[in-house]
């Protein structure tokens, strides 16, 4: 009760969020990325899912910090560079969004009507165009691994900036609350237009090239990311809006001449 009464209670609580807020939308995007694959029917399924397990993920680590923070610990070196735990499960991570992400834009560059879902075939199966499937439990297989990965950059943080536990808890079940609110607009705009998808693909390219260089040591602040992408967004809604135009402008001059 008297943790609730203090000011900086809430202040801490509101910073916290905003900050697990940011630090999820990496993991937005990539189940975004994922889910888009999925007939309509199961994507907002799969999408609570995904997100449900990341709010568990950070908690399981939370709750078993002792052990997180002894991944800190150094296993060997290489080249000079100490390893620890955590690098280790950093690389991991940022070689498979590294190669996920690069195979997922040669797929919507190179065959995009392939990886369009359309229906339901079996159970637990989500039948493609052109017949190819995946099964609905590696989607998440691929989704539990990348939410480990992103939880540990969100539980270290969260422990650095709050002693309390009980607000670390708060800030991760309303973040990722607003995860859930805001996935599906956000997976629904990256699906309809294909240039903003291969563009949160690229980003999560860097996003990979982040996690392995944080696994030798190497910080990079993710503010130089999260600039470049917004820059890049922004330059791509830009050409959006100015391709709508022409496209209208072209139909009202078609509709005149006829």
């Amino acid at each position: 009760m008297e943790l609730l009464l203090r000011p900086e209670t809430y202040v801490s609580l509101l910073t916290l969020t905003s900050l697990e807020i940011v630090l999820g939308i990496d993991n937005i995007i990539f189940i975004s990325i994922l889910v888009g694959r999925v007939p309509k029917e199961r994507r907002e399924v799969i999408r609570r899912t995904g997100l449900a397990l990341a709010l568990f993920s950070r908690l399981g680590l939370l709750f078993s910090i002792s052990w997180v923070m002894s991944l800190e610990s150094e296993l060997f070196a290489i080249v000079g560079n100490s390893i620890s735990g955590k690098d280790l499960i950093l690389i991991g991570g940022g070689l498979f969004l590294l190669g996920k992400a690069t195979h997922e834009i040669y797929e919507n560059v190179e065959r995009p009507a392939e990886h369009q879902a359309t229906s339901m075939d079996q159970p637990g199966e989500l039948k493609l165009k052109e017949g190819v499937k995946i099964n609905s439990a590696a989607i998440l297989v691929q989704i539990i691994l990348l939410d480990i990965v992103f939880s540990l950059d969100s539980v270290i943080t969260a422990v650095g900036m709050v002693k309390q536990i009980s607000i670390m808890v708060a800030a991760m079940v309303i973040a990722v609350g607003v995860m859930m609110w805001g996935a599906k607009p956000i997976g629904d705009f990256v699906q309809r237009h294909a240039s903003i998808r291969v563009l949160a693909l690229a980003f999560l390219v860097l996003i990979g090239v982040l996690l392995m260089a944080e696994g030798f040591d190497q910080h990079i602040s993710k503010a130089y990311i999260y600039f470049a992408m917004a820059f890049s967004l922004f330059v791509e809604l830009v050409n959006m809006r100015l391709r709508s135009r022409k496209a209208r402008l072209e139909e009202s001059l078609n509709e005149s001449d006829a």
